[in-house]
């Protein structure tokens, strides 16, 4: 998965009524036994509109947090919301999105996906295993697969921004940056133009990397502007924070590296 996170850019949809929500939903007047809908990252499958149903792109997901609040991506931009959750129903509110344009068919799916979410508001929640169905009144519905959490250790992380805690900026074309953290205490990686790695300790919310060996490799000046800034990461300690398939990185300094898992 090599999904670019974006530059923020607030964009309001719709101001629906928004509540938090602290409940969770399940299969109710369907007959499924109850299952959480809170708390879990919701890779989005497919949408269905009008009886015509469209696969979602990669990188398409919903999660409901257990105090109501909505993020997710849909399709190409992340978006965000609140959301009242009561018996086997939830209740979307006012929606956000960032905005940052993608390939065609990416875009299309995510109007479609941010219009029935947005017009559709209420759904009605069937919960069942690692599936989960949100139809709305009419019949469209929203299919989804319960997706698991990623390890620090061992996972291939895919470099996707660079920036700070207000701001990030996509890497540039070709850069293909990445790393992994082993669990014999080793970090390597790609950072935009040469290979590194580096001895890690990992302890109360942080990784301490040792200094840098990396190959000798010249490349265009974007790419090495973006491995200058990943060197900074060495050599001292940076904070991580995982949020189920992502992790950011958090240096001394302030600049804040922003990578997904990759499949």
């Amino acid at each position: 998965m090599d999904k670019q996170r974006m530059t923020l850019g607030v964009l309001i949809l719709l101001p629906l009524v928004a509540a938090c929500g602290t409940q969770t939903a399940g299969g109710g007047s369907g007959g499924v036994e109850s299952a959480p809908v809170t708390g879990v990252h919701w890779t989005v499958d497919s949408l269905t509109v009008g009886g015509k149903t469209a696969r979602a792109p990669s990188g398409a997901y919903l999660r409901i947090g257990d105090d109501g609040r909505v993020s997710g991506n849909l399709g190409c931009n992340g978006f965000g919301s609140k959301a009242t959750l009561k018996g086997d129903h939830v209740v979307f509110g006012g929606m956000w999105t960032t905005d940052m344009a993608c390939e065609k068919g990416a875009m299309s799916f995510e109007r479609s996906l941010g219009r029935t979410l947005a017009d559709k508001g209420a759904f009605t929640t069937k919960a069942e295993g690692d599936r989960l169905t949100l139809t709305a009144e009419g019949g469209d519905r929203i299919s989804l697969t319960k997706e698991k959490d990623a390890p620090l250790r061992g996972t291939k992380w895919t470099v996707t921004a660079l920036g700070d805690k207000n701001v990030s900026q996509p890497l540039p074309k070709g850069a293909n940056a990445y790393f992994v953290l082993h669990a014999d205490g080793t970090f390597d990686g790609r950072l935009g133009c040469n290979h590194a790695s580096a001895q890690a300790t990992v302890g109360d919310g942080h990784i301490t990397l040792g200094p840098a060996r990396t190959t000798r490799m010249m490349c265009q000046d974007s790419l090495m502007r973006t491995e200058k800034t990943l060197l900074g990461l060495f050599d001292g300690k940076v904070a991580y924070a995982l949020d189920h398939r992502g992790i950011a990185l958090t240096s001394a300094n302030g600049t804040v590296v922003s990578a997904v898992a990759d499949e």
